[in-house]
C-alpha cells in the first residue's frame, strides 16, 4: 500500500515537464518590434523588482514564524505527550518557499507571454488567444504540480520517517500534524503575496485612471500617463503572482484538511487510504486538466463569448474527467470503505461526495460568469444606472455585489449537506479536495486574463493599429470574467475547506464540539465575524492611501514635464513604480499579522472551544464578504467596459468620455480594490485561520 505514495509524485513531475514544454514553447513566438519589446521590459523588470523586495521582507517573517514552530514542536500538548516534532518549521520553510516559487513562475512567463499576444493580434486572433492561454496553463500547471509535489513529497518523506512506511503506526497523526507546517507556510505567504500584490496593482491602476482617464481624458495605457507601467507591473505582481501563490495554499490547505481527517479514519488498509485518496485526487485533477488544455480552441473571427464557450470547453471537460477517474480512484483505496468517529462511510458514498464538490465548483463558474459577464442582467442593470450618475452606478454595483452572495450561498450549503449525507465529514473534506482537484485548469483560465490585459496595454503604448487592441480586448473582457470565476472558485472551496478544518480541529483539541449557548463561544463568533470587514477596511484603506501618492505623482509630472501631454517627452515611469513599491511593502504588513495573531491570542487565552467560534464567525462573514467584493468589482468593471465597446439604450449610443462612460469608471475605479485585493483575501483569510488553529490545537486548553 505505502507504493501508492509514488503515484501522485509522478503525476506532479509529468506536470513540471509539461510546463518547462509548454514554455519553451511560447519563447518561440516571436517578441514583436524593439518599441514592444521595450516596453514588456519595463513590465518585467518593474515586476521581479518587487517580488525580490517583498521576499527580503518574508524570508525574515519566514525564518521568524520556522523558529517558532520548531519551538513548538517539541513542547507537550495538552495531553501530556510531544504530539509535534522540530521538523514542523522545516515543513514551513518548505511550504512558504514552494508558494513563493509558483508566484515567480507564473510572473515570469506571464511577462514573456504578454508582448507574444500583441505580437500575434496584429494578425491573428486565433494565435493571440492560444499564446495567452498557454502563458496561464504554465502559470495553473506550475501551481498544481509543486502543491502536489511539495506536500506529496513531505508527506512521504515523514511517514518513512516517524512511521516507518507502516500504514498501521499511531505515527501517522504525527506525520499529518508536522506536514501541517507546510500549508500554514503556504497559506502564510499567500496572505502577504495576495494583499501585497492587489495594494501595488490597485493603487496603480486607481491612480492612473482618476487623472488619465477622468481628468485629463486621455485613453487607458496611453503611454502619456505615468502610472501606466506601473499599472501593467501590478497586472503581473497582484493578478499572477499573488494568484499563483493564493491558489497554491488554498489548494494545499484543501488537501491537508482531507488528510487531517483521513488520519483518523478506519480502513481495511488502515489509516492510509483516506489519507492517500485526495493527493492521489489532486495528482489525476492535474492530469486530465493537461489532457483538457488541448481542448481550448478558438476560430480566427472568433468573439468574445465563443473565446468564453472555448474556455468553459476546458473546464467542463477537466472536471467530467475527473469525476470519471474518481470512482475507480475510490475503488482503489477504499474498496470497502471505512469508519470516522463511529459513522460507516461506503466507496459510492465517498464518490458521490467526489462529484458534489466538483460540481459545486463548475456551479460557482456558472454563477460567477453571469453575474460579471459582458451582456449578462447584473451588468446590463449597472450600465443603465449609469445613465443617471455616478451616484446610481455606485449603487447599481453594491446592489449586484450582494444578491451575487445568494445564489453561491445555498449552492455551497447544499454542497455541505449533500456531502455529510453520502459520506460525513469526510465527505465534505473529500469535496471540497474534488472541486479544488482541478485548480490547475481553474488557474489557467484565470490568468490568461492578466496576460491578455498586459498585451492589450503594450498594443496601446506601442501605438500599434486600432484593430491589433480591439483583439486584444476581445481576450481582455473574457480575462475580466474569468478573473472573478476564479476568485468565486477559491471563495466557495473556502467554505468546504473550513468546515473539514472544524471537523479535523475538534479531533486534535480533545472537545466534542463549539456550542454557542456559551457566553465565550459566542463572543468568539462575534470577534471572528467582525475580523474579514476589519481586514478589508485595511487593505482598502490603504490601496486608498498608496492611489493618492500616484494621483498627486501623476498630477506633478503632468503639470511639470514641458511636452508630456503633447507626447514629446518621456514620463518619469520608475517614479511611478517606485511608489506602488514601496506602499505594498509597507501596507501589506497589519493586514498580515492581523490574521495570524489574532486567531493565536484568542486560542491561547481563552482555550479551543472559543478558537472554535471564532473560527465560525470568520468563515461565515468571510465567504460572504468575498464573493460580494469580488462579484461586485468585477461586473463594475465590465459595466466600463461596455462603454468601451458602445452601448445602445432606448435609441442612442454611448461611447468612450461619455457622461455614462465617466459614472462606469468612477464604479470600476471603486469596484478595483474590492475584486483584486480585500476580496480575494477573504478565502486564504479564511483557511489560514483554519490552519493556525490546527496547529495550535494540541497546546491548547478544552
Amino acid at each position: 500500500m505505502p507504493q501508492v505514495l509514488w503515484v501522485p509524485l509522478a503525476l506532479a513531475g509529468l506536470g513540471i515537464v509539461f510546463l518547462l514544454w509548454r514554455q519553451a514553447g511560447i519563447r518561440r513566438y516571436p517578441a514583436g518590434e524593439a518599441r514592444m519589446q521595450a516596453i514588456a521590459s519595463y513590465i518585467a523588470r518593474g515586476a521581479l523588482a518587487f517580488l525580490k523586495a517583498e521576499w527580503r521582507i518574508l524570508a525574515i517573517f519566514a525564518l521568524i514564524v520556522g523558529g517558532i514552530l520548531a519551538y513548538l514542536g517539541t513542547l507537550e500538548g495538552s495531553t501530556g505527550k510531544v504530539q509535534s516534532h522540530p521538523l514542523i518549521g522545516v515543513a514551513f520553510l518548505v511550504g512558504a518557499f514552494t508558494s513563493a516559487l509558483a508566484g515567480y513562475i507564473g510572473m515570469s512567463i506571464a511577462t514573456q507571454a504578454n508582448v507574444r499576444t500583441t505580437e500575434a493580434a496584429r494578425s491573428s486572433l486565433a494565435r493571440a488567444f492560444r499564446i495567452a492561454f498557454d502563458g496561464g496553463s504554465v502559470m495553473g500547471i506550475g501551481v498544481g504540480s509543486l502543491a502536489v509535489l511539495g506536500l506529496g513529497g513531505l508527506f512521504a518523506l515523514f511517514f518513512f520517517h516517524f512511521a516507518g512506511g507502516d500504514p498501521l503506526s499511531p505515527e501517522l497523526r504525527r506525520t499529518i500534524e508536522v506536514v501541517t507546517g507546510f500549508s500554514l507556510g503556504a497559506e502564510s505567504i499567500a496572505l502577504f503575496a495576495r494583499v501585497g500584490g492587489g495594494i501595488y496593482t490597485k493603487a496603480a491602476d486607481v491612480g492612473a485612471d482618476l487623472v488619465g482617464k477622468i481628468e485629463a481624458g486621455i485613453p487607458e495605457d496611453d503611454p502619456r500617463n505615468p502610472a501606466v507601467i506601473a499599472d501593467n507591473v501590478g497586472d503581473n505582481v497582484g493578478d499572477i503572482a499573488g494568484m499563483g501563490a493564493d491558489l497554491f495554499g488554498s489548494y494545499v490547505a484543501t488537501i491537508l484538511a482531507t488528510m487531517v481527517l483521513g488520519a483518523e479514519m478506519v480502513s481495511s488498509a488502515g489509516s492510509l487510504g483516506p489519507v492517500v485518496l485526495p493527493l492521489l485526487l489532486a495528482g489525476t485533477g492535474l492530469f486530465f486538466s493537461i489532457v483538457a488544455s488541448f481542448f481550448v480552441r478558438v476560430r480566427a473571427d472568433a468573439g468574445a463569448q465563443q473565446v468564453q464557450n472555448a474556455l468553459n470547453l476546458g473546464n467542463w471537460g477537466a472536471i467530467l474527467l475527473t469525476v470519471g477517474a474518481s470512482y475507480f480512484l475510490v475503488g482503489w483505496l477504499l474498496p470497502t470503505g471505512a469508519e470516522l468517529r463511529g459513522e460507516k462511510v461506503t466507496p459510492i458514498g465517498i464518490f458521490g461526495a467526489v462529484a458534489i464538490g466538483l460540481m459545486v465548483g463548475a456551479f460557482m463558474s456558472w454563477v460567477t460568469e453571469y453575474y460579471t459577464g459582458l451582456g449578462r442582467r447584473p451588468v446590463r442593470t449597472i450600465v443603465h444606472r449609469s445613465l443617471t450618475g455616478h451616484a446610481t452606478n455606485i449603487l447599481g454595483g453594491l446592489a449586484v455585489g450582494m444578491e451575487s452572495t445568494a445564489l453561491p450561498a445555498i449552492v455551497m450549503a447544499g454542497g455541505i449537506i449533500g456531502a455529510y449525507a453520502l459520506a460525513g465529514l469526510y465527505g465534505v473534506a473529500i469535496a471540497a479536495t474534488g472541486m479544488m482537484s482541478t485548480t490547475a485548469m481553474q488557474l489557467s483560465i484565470d490568468a490568461f486574463g492578466p496576460i491578455a490585459d498586459n498585451a492589450g496595454g503594450i498594443a496601446e503604448m506601442s501605438g500599434l493599429p486600432a484593430e491589433v487592441r480591439q483583439k486584444t480586448d476581445i481576450l481582455d473582457a473574457v480575462g475580466n470574467t474569468t478573473a472573478a470565476m476564479g476568485k468565486g472558485f477559491a471563495i466557495a472551496s473556502a467554505a468546504l475547506t473550513a468546515l473539514a478544518l472544524f471537523a479535523a480541529y475538534v479531533g486534535v483539541a480533545g472537545i466534542t464540539g463549539i456550542n454557542i449557548y456559551k457566553a465565550p463561544v459566542l463572543g468568539g463568533l462575534l470577534i471572528g465575524a467582525m475580523v474579514p470587514f476589519l481586514f478589508s477596511s485595511l487593505a482598502i484603506s490603504a490601496v486608498g492611501r498608496a492611489a493618492m501618492d500616484m494621483v498627486q505623482e501623476v498630477r506633478r509630472q503632468f503639470r511639470e514635464i514641458p511636452g508630456l501631454m503633447e507626447g514629446r517627452a518621456e514620463p518619469q515611469y520608475e517614479r511611478c513604480v517606485e511608489i506602488s513599491t514601496n506602499a505594498a511593502l509597507r501596507e501589506m504588513i497589519l493586514p498580515g499579522a492581523l490574521a495570524l495573531v489574532i486567531p493565536a491570542v484568542v486560542g491561547l487565552t481563552l482555550g479551543a472551544e472559543v478558537l472554535g467560534g471564532y473560527m465560525a464567525g470568520v468563515t461565515i462573514t468571510g465567504v460572504l464578504l468575498g464573493l460580494f467584493q469580488s462579484n461586485a468589482g468585477g461586473a463594475w468593471d465590465n459595466a466600463k467596459k461596455s462603454f468601451e465597446k458602445g452601448v445602445t439604450i432606448e435609441g442612442q449610443t454611448y461611447y468612450k468620455k461619455s457622461e455614462p462612460h465617466k459614472a462606469a469608471v468612477t464604479g470600476d475605479t471603486v469596484g478595483d480594490p474590492l475584486k483584486d485585493t480585500s476580496g480575494p483575501s477573504m478565502n486564504i483569510l479564511v483557511k489560514l485561520t483554519g490552519i493556525v488553529a490546527l496547529i495550535l490545537a494540541p497546546y491548547l486548553k478544552p
